[in-house]
């Protein structure tokens, strides 16, 4: 689909009765419930062998239900026509985004997204505007990055995918270009990752600092940024070796995989509130220049707070993060809103006041 098309589509887009889409994986639950919760029905998009989670124990949050071969159907025609005759408004998640791919959603993918459809793709690092681009235009501070492994001269973590599992990215750490050769050797021996994988990793320093995941929705149709609330992640196996005392920790002598398992929900203190939500709006205003409409909805900038109070991000999610930690865990909408309000019911707000408002067109593309 061209630009021109999706603006047609949406623009088109004015049934009486919308309901919330998701696919059966990252944030499907947290987006259903907030669906329910403004009473708005619900579809679920799950993959044969994953459907138990939504069509048995957690039936009561779906009120439809298209079990598909593999999340990569969806794009074919049947399945679109399913969703387009249910008057589908589609979230976009991570797994969306990795398991349907870029092209396919910006070209066939002929449902109404609630976000920038076109900024999703700038969660990848090969992507010439992407989000490190983005966060350099908006003035944000940014960890170091190294072209090449004879370029490290402090301690760096180094971003690359998983072999085999592309939702999953082995990270590990190190100082010198000593270290990178030998854990890099040593990673591709055990099957962790491949060459080919890190040929296009990311080599980053390490920003000493409290890790924050700072929650955000940025609304255009009254141009206000929301702070739903900070995360932490929980990670395996790293977790279980940081558990160990030290002297432990060296004699297991295992290479570590940050793979997320879990969320942890955190507080910041108040006088630093003002710095997340101006390095927010930093980011909305570059994202309205760069890829107009702009970061619609939901957005979540990752990084830390260094000892001298200074913000550095070092990812972006530009869709749902995946936080549902941060509705019943975070005080922030209950101050602005009276509830509590989580990502999945900010989502149904939005959509209910553009449809009130005859603005749909505002919210999706």
């Amino acid at each position: 689909m061209t630009t021109d098309s999706i603006k047609k589509m949406v623009r088109e887009f004015k049934p009486k009765k919308v309901r919330i889409g998701i696919l059966g994986s990252h944030s499907a639950l947290e987006i259903a419930s907030g669906a329910k919760q403004e009473k708005l029905e619900t579809v679920v998009i799950c993959e044969k062998g994953r459907e138990k989670t939504y069509a048995k124990y957690y039936k009561n949050l779906f009120d439809h239900i298209i079990v598909l071969d593999k999340f990569a159907d969806i794009i074919k025609e049947p399945n679109l026509k399913k969703l387009s005759a249910l008057n589908t408004i589609f979230v976009p998640s991570r797994s969306f985004s990795v398991y349907t791919g870029y092209e396919n959603i910006e070209q066939k993918f002929t449902v109404p997204l609630m976000g920038n459809r076109s900024m999703l793709r700038t969660e990848e690092r090969n992507t010439p505007k992407n989000q490190h681009y983005l966060l350099k235009k908006a003035g944000i501070l940014t960890p170091k990055i190294f072209k090449s492994p004879d370029e490290i001269d402090r301690l760096s973590i180094v971003k690359v995918t998983e072999k085999g599992r592309p939702l999953e990215r082995a990270f590990f750490y190190v100082a010198s270009p000593e270290e990178y050769e030998k854990k890099s050797k040593e990673r591709i021996r055990k099957g962790i990752v491949s060459a080919e994988m890190l040929k296009s990793s990311i080599i980053e320093e390490y920003v000493i600092g409290a890790k924050f995941n700072a929650n955000f929705f940025w609304s255009p149709l009254t141009d206000e940024i929301d702070l739903l609330g900070f995360d932490r992640r929980i990670q395996t196996d790293l977790d279980g070796v940081l558990d160990l005392p030290a002297a432990e920790q060296l004699e297991l002598n295992i290479p570590t995989q940050n793979i997320e398992i879990g969320h942890m929900g955190a507080t910041m203190r108040e006088s630093q509130l003002e710095m997340m939500f101006d390095a927010a709006e930093r980011f909305v205003k570059t994202c309205k220049k760069e890829y107009p409409p702009g970061m619609i909805g939901l957005f979540a900038l990752q990084g830390a707070v260094t000892r001298d109070l200074k913000f550095y991000v070092f990812d972006v999610s530009p869709r749902i993060p995946g936080c549902p930690c941060v509705e019943p865990t975070s005080p922030y909408m209950k101050y602005k809103y009276g509830m509590e309000v989580g990502p999945g019911r900010r989502v149904a707000m939005e959509i209910k006041r553009a449809m009130k408002e005859d603005r749909l067109s505002d919210v999706l593309t």
